[in-house]
C-alpha cells in the first residue's frame, strides 16, 4: 500500500515538474529553438523593415505591428549620430524617410529625433527615428531581430543586446568572408548569432558557404540570386546537414530571380513564388506582405 502511495506522489510530482517547465517555455524561446533547429520544416517569417505598408518603416510602430501579426523575425538597419548612438535607418541620408536632410551622423542624437519619419506615400507622420536600444526593450521576449546593415556596428549593438538582456533575439549579419569577419570583430564572432549573406551567382558561392561551417557553423545563410540556375538551389541539402537553415528573400525580384512577393501577392501566383522559395529550401523567408504570408502559411499548416 505504502508502495503505491510513494508511486502515486512521484507520478504527481512529475507532472507538475513537467507543466513548470512548459510553463517557462516562453515564445522568444521556442523561436530561438526553431532557428537553431535546421531540421524544423516549419517557416519562420521576417517582416522587412517591420509593417512598413501601414506604418513608417523601420518605426516603432512598423515593429508593433509586425509583432501583433505573428512575425516571428523583424529586420531593420543600423546607423549611427554623430555621439555615438545607434539608431535604425537604412539609407545613408536621412532624405527619403523623413523631414529631414543629411547623414544621421551629421546630428547628434537629441538633434536627429527632432525629425520625423514618413510614410510609404511620403507624408510626414508623428513618428520618429528609434534608436536600437528602443527596438530591443519593445522586442524583449516577443520577437527576433535581425541586424540589417550591422557590419559597422558590431561592437555597439552587441553592447546594447547585453544591457537590454536580448541578445539571444538578434541575428548579426555581413556579406563579408569568414576571415574577414574573425579579423575584424575577433572577440565578438563566438558570443554572437550570425547569418551570412551569400550571393549565389558568385562562382566562389559554394566555397564561401563551407568556410563559414568549418568554423563557426552560421545558424543560417542568406541566399540571394538574380538567376535560379545556382547548382547549391537545387544541392542545398549540405547547408542544412552542417548545421544551419537557409533564408531566402522574397521581396524584390533582383533578391530571388523573380520568384516574389508581387507574384503570389498581386497575381495570385504562390507556385512559381513562395512555393517555389520552399522548395528550394527555405525554411526562413523575408518579406513584404507578411501578414499575407503568415496567412498563406497557416493554411498550408507551416507556420505554427
Amino acid at each position: 500500500m505504502k508502495t503505491n502511495y510513494n508511486i502515486g506522489i512521484a507520478f504527481i510530482l512529475t507532472l507538475f515538474s513537467q507543466t513548470v517547465s512548459a510553463q517557462k517555455t516562453t515564445r522568444i524561446d521556442s523561436l530561438v529553438n526553431q532557428l537553431h533547429n535546421p531540421s524544423d520544416k516549419q517557416i519562420m517569417v521576417t517582416a522587412h523593415r517591420g509593417d512598413w505598408r501601414n506604418a513608417p518603416e523601420n518605426s516603432l510602430q512598423a515593429f508593433k505591428n509586425a509583432i501583433a501579426m505573428g512575425a516571428d523575425i523583424i529586420e531593420l538597419d543600423l546607423n549611427k549620430t554623430k555621439d555615438g548612438v545607434i539608431v535604425i535607418m537604412h539609407d545613408q541620408t536621412i532624405d527619403r524617410t523623413t523631414d529631414g536632410k543629411g547623414k544621421p551622423g551629421d546630428y547628434t542624437w537629441s538633434e536627429l529625433k527632432q525629425f520625423h519619419l514618413k510614410n510609404g506615400l511620403g507624408r510626414v507622420t508623428a513618428h520618429t527615428i528609434p534608436t536600437l536600444q528602443e527596438v530591443m526593450l519593445l522586442a524583449k521576449g516577443k520577437v527576433l531581430i535581425n541586424l540589417d546593415k550591422s557590419y559597422n556596428y558590431y561592437d555597439e549593438a552587441y553592447q546594447i543586446l547585453k544591457n537590454t538582456g536580448t541578445l539571444k533575439q538578434a541575428i548579426f549579419k555581413t556579406d563579408a568572408v569568414y576571415e574577414a569577419l574573425k579579423n575584424r570583430y575577433p572577440k565578438v564572432v563566438d558570443s554572437i548569432t550570425f547569418m551570412a549573406v551569400v550571393d549565389l551567382d558568385k562562382p566562389d558561392a559554394r566555397q564561401i558557404i563551407k568556410d563559414y561551417q568549418q568554423h563557426i557553423k552560421p545558424v543560417a545563410f542568406e541566399l540571394n540570386f538574380k538567376t535560379d540556375t545556382s547548382a547549391i538551389l537545387s544541392d542545398y541539402g549540405f547547408i542544412k546537414n552542417n548545421g544551419s537553415k537557409i533564408w531566402i528573400n522574397s521581396l524584390w525580384a533582383s533578391l530571388n530571380a523573380g520568384h516574389d512577393d508581387d507574384t503570389a501577392v498581386d497575381l495570385g501566383n504562390t507556385k512559381d513564388s513562395w512555393d517555389w522559395l520552399i522548395a528550394h529550401g527555405a525554411t526562413i523567408i523575408q518579406t513584404d506582405r507578411p501578414k499575407e504570408l503568415l496567412s498563406y502559411l497557416k493554411k498550408r499548416q507551416l507556420h505554427r
